[in-house]
């Protein structure tokens, strides 16, 4: 009986995707293990969250998702108990259309009046999105002041942006930095900054269990920060 190499499934949200899609070519060089990856938004409605793709049937050995998304996927006894490992966090920032000038976000009421003056502002429909419209908005006072536009992923805010659909896009700043046609207009303000956590585990059920725990280990190791670094979040694991 020969030993085939492992085959992972990995599901994952945007959130990471730049930092992993850096790192993947290494860990398959370096461990001979395929790994093939399909993406899910952390939290929300409809039918392409992870949670509603696993509830489905979809294969998925490895999650990597918002550390709130995989809360609920703990609760729900979706993860392998134990496997769960905090990767990375990385603070919202403020995506616009690419060449036009850049505002002012770094103060509360700077970001306020900037959300006030724009005529639609994207967010994604997970974690940051439900975290914007249900705590910050309201907090500010402006929850009924400013048109939101929800976006399934973090993706199609920032096509949005770029497109002219939308003035800007608040989001995780890892989302914005690879993103085609938007700049970057900066972090917004520590006092009302939420900082996500994006967090990987081995799905309940997984048939790749060591496998899966290479690539967990992969990611949160010394060797992985620097991508996670230069897509805009701060490695979490190999620090402690």
């Amino acid at each position: 009986m020969t030993n085939e190499p492992a085959q992972l499934s990995v599901l994952m949200s945007g959130g990471f995707a730049g930092a992993y899609e850096r790192l993947l070519p290494e860990f398959k060089r370096t461990s001979g293990i395929s790994v093939t990856t399909g993406s899910g938004a952390s939290q929300g409605a409809g039918p392409q969250t992870i949670a509603a793709q696993l509830a489905r049937g979809v294969r998925a050995d490895v999650v990597i998702l918002s550390r709130e998304g995989l809360g609920e996927l703990i609760a729900a006894k979706r993860i392998v108990a134990g496997t769960d490992v905090d990767l990375a966090q990385v603070p919202l920032g403020v995506a616009i259309r690419a060449g036009t000038p850049k505002p002012d976000v770094r103060t509360v009421e700077a970001f306020k009046q900037l959300l006030l003056k724009a005529a639609t502002v994207a967010m994604p429909a997970s974690t940051s999105g439900i975290w914007l419209q249900t705590d910050l908005f309201p907090r500010l006072g402006i929850a009924e002041k400013v048109s939101t536009k929800l976006a399934p992923r973090g993706t199609d805010a920032t096509r949005m942006v770029a497109a002219g659909e939308v003035d800007l896009a608040v989001m995780p700043v890892s989302e914005i930095l690879p993103a085609p046609g938007v700049d970057f207009a900066g972090s917004i303000a520590p006092q009302i900054q939420f900082v996500q956590v994006f967090s990987a585990a081995i799905v309940a059920g997984s048939q790749e269990i060591e496998g899966s725990k290479r690539l967990i280990d992969f990611l949160a190791s010394a060797r992985a920060a620097e991508a996670i670094r230069n897509s805009g979040m701060e490695p979490l694991a190999a620090s402690r």
